[in-house]
């Protein structure tokens, strides 16, 4: 639609890209919005501290370090805040507080991490300060989301609407490289979720430009590993009865197959490492890999690591299924094996309770005079833990907005910290009035 006619066209343009109208904010909405202005200063450099302490996820006393800065900023809010350490997953730990309200309305979880990317060894270690733009190590992944979770709370105990919600805080320690077994890892939050009846993840704003979007659901992230193996012998008798054509022939048949076959909407599947010859093996921790051989000698062994990512659990099986289909396809005198790690992460699928907590999100646009935040692509986010939750309702991407994630040069827009809190204190609060389901 043109926006150059006036009148009547012109009046039409002014409606789609103005907000919609609604009442004004309840006193207890005003203040909580006036809190938040007042101590934008205050969560910057509660941000600012926070970013100055290495927590990469094997750094296990930053990670517990900044574990202690949230315990002081949560505690006097009025949350039981525990620490759960987690040297059976070969991590640091979690933090897990628990404010209890009337016992009424719905109770929610908050999803955040202390961990980063940025291991002690990474060069990039500073935060810096330019107006609006913050930048440092893990500054909007996720220290900017756990800035937004206690701003938002602060807002609401400022309102005297905290006193009234019941909310779960789950911090994990290990979200940038989960621990293992999973199932020990990932235990607390998922019993967290079963306590709880909507999850409100805090990690970065999407954004289109200029224009917030709404996330309502996550891919999954699942790692592979793939070996061939064959008859070796002397290459001028490759692909003939006796030796067979090899295995890395075999795993080049199988993975290109793999990108011609599995094609289908919000799968994405990568190959990151292959490694194949006479001899060949993978790092333990499957960073890299080696082989000997000549190029006269058909290969008998080759090896190839990916990951595939999917949007439903549903989508996962079936997807697996194709790619063992494929395997067994075998070149002559070759075989191969394909096997999934464990401990990934699942899907969180969309579904019509995220969409309704997307519509509520919009309501708290509208009160704040902001644009509505259309439904966005999963394909634009990455996985998460909120998926281990999915089966209560969840919103995803309530934190900070920010460019550059996991690489050096990082950056946070401070704006944004003001905005998110506003958008989740009142959101919050609205869901504490809700009845909860009956279970």
């Amino acid at each position: 639609m043109s926006c150059l006619r006036p009148a009547l066209m012109g009046a039409l343009c002014l409606a789609f890209a103005a907000p919609a109208f609604a009442a004004p904010p309840t006193p207890a909405e005003t203040k909580m919005i006036a809190t938040v202005e007042a101590e934008r200063e205050r969560h910057i450099k509660l941000l600012e501290e926070l970013v100055k302490v290495n927590s990469g996820t094997m750094n296990l006393k930053g990670v517990e370090q900044v574990g202690r800065m949230m315990r002081a900023e949560l505690e006097p809010l009025g949350f039981d805040v525990k620490w759960v350490p987690m040297e059976k997953a070969g991590r640091a730990g979690h933090i897990v507080a628990t404010h209890k309200g009337n016992g009424r309305g719905k109770r929610m979880l908050l999803i955040g991490h202390l961990d980063t990317v940025f291991e002690p060894d990474s060069p990039f270690q500073a935060w810096t300060r330019k107006g609006d733009i913050g930048e440092g190590p893990g500054v909007g992944d996720d220290k900017g989301g756990m800035v937004v979770i206690v701003a938002a709370l602060r807002a609401m105990q400022a309102a005297g609407t905290l006193k009234d919600a019941d909310i779960i805080v789950v911090l994990t320690g290990d979200e940038e490289d989960a621990g293992a077994p999973i199932a020990v890892a990932r235990g607390d939050l998922i019993a967290a979720g079963e306590a709880s009846d909507v999850a409100l993840d805090f990690e970065g704003l999407s954004r289109d430009g200029d224009q917030d979007i709404g996330s309502i659901a996550r891919r999954s992230s699942n790692s592979w590993t793939l070996k061939a193996t064959a008859r070796s012998g002397h290459s001028s008798g490759v692909c003939m009865e006796g030796p067979g054509c090899g295995a890395i022939y075999e795993l080049t048949r199988i993975l290109d197959e793999f990108r011609r076959e599995l094609a289908e909407p919000n799968l994405t599947y990568n190959v990151g490492v292959v490694v194949g010859g006479a001899q060949a093996s993978v790092a333990g921790d499957k960073t890299g890999g080696q082989a000997t051989g000549k190029s006269n000698v058909i290969p008998a062994e080759a090896i190839a690591l990916g990951d595939i990512r999917t949007l439903s659990n549903e989508q996962e099986a079936r997807v697996r299924a194709k790619m063992q289909a494929i395997v067994a396809r075998h070149l002559p005198k070759t075989d191969a094996k394909l096997t999934f790690d464990e401990g990934g992460y699942p899907a969180m699928a969309p579904t019509e309770g995220n969409k309704a907590l997307l519509a509520k999100l919009n309501d708290v646009n509208t009160t704040l005079g902001l644009r509505q935040m259309p439904q966005g692509d999963p394909a634009r986010r990455g996985a998460g833990d909120i998926a281990f939750v999915s089966f209560i309702d969840g919103l995803v991407g309530l934190g900070t907005a920010g460019d550059g994630s996991h690489a050096p040069g990082e950056t946070v827009d401070l704006k944004s910290l003001d905005v998110q809190a506003k958008r989740a204190a009142l959101l919050m609060t609205r869901l504490s009035k809700e009845a909860r389901p009956r279970k």
